[in-house]
């Protein structure tokens, strides 16, 4: 087992029909029970920061830790940058070792989508690293951009897209919101299986949280290969918090609060993966 591409892992997913778990470090002292989690289940791992969170805790420091526990640990691990949308923010997480990046155009005019995306492709693959491409929009906030409403990917778009950007992954707007926990999505499915019928690439849902994790297996039946959640670990981490330091004398050690916070994610991770591996 090793650090690995997202390419790696998703070829892996489409050979043997499961989705890959992406899940976002909000810190860096979630990361070890996040492939704790990965590791116990037996399966690879996405573990993805946003610009924000890496220039706070050190894009170095995420990759020495991933690296590290995917070397001494029987597990696949990818470390994914996510929702970049500066050149500079990519190259700088590529130099760090980051292993996989995303390039988020979807908030430009399509043609400029298209050529900023085949850039960085063709920066990210002469260093050995992957990208995610994005088509359409999701709805919610991330990272401080806020769309009200999301766009559904048009197929005539994500094909041509596709035909000029040798991306790894595509990010396919098919009703998700980012930060939704509190309801559930109602998905496009009918888009989602046209999609799948004629794109050869491997597709990305954002906003994970806000699905209902009954609709999980047919979307990986459906060529959704990477998943991502984040909101979800982050309401559990924030509430374990909140609860424990309610409650902490000021000289307690940190560790007596961190770790059941970590508890938390590890928990949703494993039950996640679980389902995304998509048992028969």
């Amino acid at each position: 087992m090793a650090y690995q591409t997202l390419k790696e892992v998703l070829a892996e997913a489409e050979e043997l029909d499961f989705t890959v778990g992406a899940f976002n470090a909000h810190n860096l002292e979630m990361v070890p029970a996040m492939i704790k989690a990965a590791h116990e289940e037996g399966a690879p791992i996405i573990i993805q920061t946003s610009v924000g969170t890496a220039e706070t805790e050190g894009m170095r420091n995420f990759v020495a830790v991933c690296k590290t526990m995917a070397e001494h640990e029987a597990v696949d691990v990818v470390l994914h940058l996510d929702h970049a949308r500066k050149l500079e923010d990519i190259e700088a997480a590529i130099a760090a070792g980051y292993s996989s990046v995303m390039f988020d155009g979807s908030l430009l005019p399509f043609k400029e989508n298209i050529e900023k995306t085949r850039r960085v492709v063709e920066y990210a693959h002469q260093c050995g690293v992957s990208v995610e491409g994005e088509i359409g929009t999701i709805g919610g906030t991330e990272e401080g951009f806020t769309v009200k409403e999301g766009n559904y990917t048009r197929l005539e778009d994500a094909v041509q897209f596709l035909q000029e950007c040798d991306v790894d992954a595509l990010a396919v707007g098919v009703g998700t919101h980012h930060g939704q926990f509190q309801s559930k999505t109602k998905l496009n499915f009918p888009l989602i299986e046209e999609l799948h019928a004629h794109l050869k690439k491997p597709m990305v849902i954002h906003g994970g949280t806000g699905v209902a994790e009954s609709d999980y297996h047919r979307l990986t039946e459906n060529g959704i290969r990477k998943f991502n959640v984040g909101t979800e670990l982050l309401v559990a981490w924030t509430k374990k918090a909140k609860e424990k330091l309610s409650k902490t004398e000021v000289n307690e050690s940190l560790r007596n609060n961190m770790i059941p916070c970590n508890e938390e994610v590890y928990q949703i991770i494993k039950h996640k993966i679980a389902l995304f591996m998509n048992q028969k």
